[in-house]
């Protein structure tokens, strides 16, 4: 997932039983608190996945949502609003039994048709979610994307209203990994149909079918409410009445909050967490994801040129970054793919290490490269601009690597542009940027979901991209699924290819620093994917 962003990270190795415990162990909540005060560092500006998608907006639809499937406490998929499937002999074809009693929380009924509804609107190329791409497997959805066929033919289809037939162009081992992502989950179609472009841009306009719904929210809303939904197919496993949720972006005052009683749940971050090491409530989790530096390599672009995107990857002191400026656990990151997603079948090594470049950071080398790539250029200054949210945590990592960079590569000057999320994401995708300081979270567990982002056609290829050799092996990988090793050594070759391009600059892994409420239980942290606070309660 693309984050506008959040880049948080962790310290302390403290176990999630000792803290919010890893799974509900069936007791009823015995302190009488039902409500659950948690934080997001930006407002959802939209709660239909057509239309946007970011950590706060999947943060708050895994707790109100259902899709076919949800991720257990092992990361592992378990049936939600789907009871069971049939995969056919070939592995195209995927027919999803949908249970009975899977209620909105306006009462309607969930069908088949709300996915087919849902879907239809993700694939299309109106949608704005960037997240198009990740219906491509099924069938004609690409060309859907691509306007080239209308939604409706989209491989996906109701069969009465409680089975869903889904077709797709390639076997897919990882396909029921993806149905517990926020971007399948189905959309009460009587609603869409009867509210159009206000689906989603506020509760009033906007059903749920999970465990909670939204109250007193709009698209501009710094706090919203999610009460317990009294439609939702599994009720009583719900222990908590209320989530109430607040905009925090600065870390000390997600401390503070902590401290007085109105979070039970603060992420933190920098100096407030190296503070805080000895922490009885401090909880490190290690997400799969990867905060870098995405490049403008557009044509005409000044990185365009490899030899100053090289100098720039080579530039940057990892380490330092990570122990001195971050100083709170996280780890350097070298390569695009995050860790944790999967292992790498040949080696058994976690694949983001078994992609690993041998050359990481040469001060000598980078200057030699940026000499030539000027020279090439005709230029002895350029300044480039590097884009980042304004949380502190950004305006630190934008710091530290302007003076890096501006140190090291002699006639660069680095202008530094930290904005309100919506305002930076704005001004890359018109192209505006140079740099761009990102994370990508891993949907599911599998490297492909972050690699395809790179792909030529990828909506959040926003640097422009472009490698056949990449792209390639990206294909490859698509239509020998049904054998992993081959599949995995595609993508390993991919990745490979994109440490000889240089199109990012990988930066440090994604670690959370959460200080919970040590009466918490029932949480499920996910390394990939959303926190899951559903069965969650108070002893």
């Amino acid at each position: 997932m693309k984050v506008r962003k959040m880049a948080t990270v962790a310290l302390l190795s403290l176990s999630a039983c000792e803290l919010a415990a890893c799974g509900n162990n069936g007791s009823q909540a015995s302190s009488g608190k039902t409500t659950l005060n948690l934080m997001e560092t930006d407002v959802v500006s939209s709660l239909d996945t057509s239309v946007t998608a970011s950590i706060p907006q999947w943060d708050t639809l895994v707790q109100t949502m259902a899709g076919l499937y949800r991720s257990d406490k092992n990361d592992q998929p378990v049936p939600a609003v789907a009871t069971s499937y049939h995969k056919s002999s070939d592995g195209k074809t995927y027919t999803f039994n949908l249970r009975h009693n899977a209620k909105w929380s306006n009462g309607d009924t969930v069908t088949a048709q709300d996915f087919v509804t849902a879907w239809q609107k993700g694939v299309s190329p109106k949608a704005l979610s960037g997240y198009n791409y990740i219906f491509s497997n099924i069938k004609n959805a690409d060309q859907i994307s691509q306007g080239k066929k209308v939604a409706s033919s989209l491989g996906v289809k109701a069969v009465g209203k409680y089975k869903l037939v889904v077709q797709l162009e390639n076997p897919e081992p990882t396909f029921i990994d993806k149905m517990v992502m926020p971007a399948f989950y189905p959309q009460d179609t009587r609603l869409v149909k009867k509210y159009g472009s206000k689906y989603g841009t506020a509760a009033k306009y906007t059903a749920f079918d999970g465990a909670f719904k939204v109250t007193r929210w709009t698209n501009t809303s710094e706090k919203w409410t999610a009460v317990k939904n009294p439609y939702y197919y599994a009720k009583k496993a719900v222990k908590l009445q209320t989530i109430n949720y607040q905009v925090v972006k600065d870390s000390n005052t997600a401390h503070q909050l902590f401290q007085q009683g109105s979070l039970d749940d603060a992420v933190v971050s920098g100096t407030t967490a190296q503070g805080l090491q000895k922490s009885k409530n401090l909880y490190h989790l290690y997400r799969s994801g990867n905060n870098f530096v995405n490049i403008n390599m557009a044509k005409g672009a000044t990185l365009a040129s490899k030899q100053l995107r090289q100098a720039l990857y080579l530039a940057v002191n990892r380490e330092q970054l990570s122990k001195k400026v971050l100083a709170d656990g996280s780890k350097p990151s070298y390569t695009f793919s995050a860790p944790n997603a999967a292992k790498d079948p040949a080696s058994g090594k976690d694949f983001a290490t078994a992609a690993q470049p041998k050359e990481t950071y040469n001060v000598a080398e980078a200057k030699k490269l940026w000499k030539a790539g000027m020279k090439a250029l005709g230029k002895s200054k350029v300044t480039l601009t590097l884009v980042a949210s304004d949380t502190t945590t950004d305006k630190n990592v934008s710091e530290f690597l302007q003076s890096q960079l501006e140190s090291k590569l002699p006639g660069l000057k680095v202008t530094v542009k930290n904005l309100p999320s919506k305002s930076a994401y704005n001004l890359v995708a018109n192209g505006k940027y140079d740099l761009y300081l990102s994370l990508w979270l891993n949907d599911y567990a599998d490297p492909y979901s972050e690699l395809q982002t790179m792909e030529k056609t990828n909506t959040h290829n926003y640097g422009k991209y472009t490698s056949s050799a990449y792209n390639s092996e990206l294909s490859q990988a698509r239509k020998n699924a049904s054998t992993r090793s081959v599949y995995f050594s595609h993508l390993l070759k991919a990745q490979e290819q994109m440490n000889e391009d240089f199109p990012v600059l990988p930066l440090y892994t994604m670690v959370e620093d959460h200080l919970v409420n040590s009466n918490l239980k029932g949480v499920l942290w996910h390394k990939v994917g959303m926190v899951d606070y559903t069965r969650a309660y108070f002893k």
